[in-house]
């Protein structure tokens, strides 16, 4: 009998550790994806046309963490917010933006084009939207936002890194909610030379799995928080070895639900997505 209650002992113990174990377990999980930082890729740009304030602010609303906002140049040197060189793709212009005045840019036409190519989506509000300048977009979601900033084509624009810093200045942006990203390490370089406080990303342009060298690592982390790859060829093993390091990572874009999951249980730290909705949806349990 005696050596019954203790088989009983031992077994309800199991069971307890077993349950808390997955209790753990589970929570920890449910954890995991709240902490995924949600990146609302030039907006929610899924459903509206993106870099335009109408973009920024519904990816506000559908729960993004971050305004994120492409920089070119324009040829008075006023930073506006655009993810190509030409402004050919997402107005009704043609062109070079080196090119264009802000007065010019003013003018052309950002929202048709999205009617357009995306049907289902279309709205006649988006009729006739223009291309926001950064200090618009300051404006518009005021100092305390969070952004998530890249410098474009930074080779083709001198003293860019210069004036985002400005603005930035100008209207105290707190920089614990600011991020700023490029492919160019020397751009990186040159923000943290001009502001070692500004959290640096930086971006990776892989076009096939590939791994990243603990020397690539230590590199980066003199003077960035986190790296950016493609996540198209991310796997677990990568992954791991990033986060392991010290240094986030948030791919880029990320538009399918399954494939945010998975990213989420590799270990990634967020994510950029044209579809913060359903990104908001996977951190929720949906």
């Amino acid at each position: 009998m005696l050596k019954k209650k203790k088989w009983l002992s031992s077994l309800a113990a199991l069971v307890m550790v077993v349950g808390v174990t997955a209790g753990g377990e589970v929570a920890s999980a449910k954890e995991k994806h709240k902490e995924i930082l949600n990146v609302s890729h030039r907006g929610a740009s899924g459903h509206a046309p993106e870099h335009t304030l109408v973009s920024y602010k519904m990816g506000e609303q559908m729960h993004g963490d971050y305004i994120e906002v492409d920089l070119q140049m324009t040829k008075d040197g006023h930073l506006i917010a655009m993810h190509d060189e030409k402004v050919d793709r997402t107005t009704d212009g043609t062109g070079y933006v080196k090119d264009f005045t802000l007065k010019e840019v003013k003018e052309l036409d950002a929202g048709s084009w999205f009617n357009e190519k995306y049907p289902q989506y279309a709205d006649s509000k988006y009729i006739g939207l223009e291309v926001p300048t950064l200090e618009e977009v300051f404006q518009k979601f005021g100092k305390n936002a969070s952004y998530y900033i890249e410098t474009k084509s930074p080779e083709i624009y001198p003293g860019m890194e210069k004036e985002l810093l400005r603005l930035v200045n100008e209207y105290r942006i707190d920089k614990d909610k600011l991020l700023v990203q490029s492919f160019s390490q020397q751009s990186l370089q040159i923000m943290h030379d001009l502001d070692p406080t500004v959290n640096l990303v930086q971006l990776i342009s892989y076009r096939s799995y590939a791994e990243i060298t603990d020397e690539q690592i230590d590199a980066i982390k003199e003077y960035a928080v986190g790296v950016g790859p493609n996540h198209t060829y991310l796997n677990e093993e990568y992954v791991q070895k990033v986060v392991n390091s010290g240094l986030e990572i948030h791919p880029y874009t990320v538009n399918d639900k399954e494939r945010m999951k998975q990213l989420i249980d590799w270990g990634v730290t967020g994510m950029f997505t044209n579809f913060p909705d359903l990104l908001h949806e996977v951190k929720k349990g949906k």
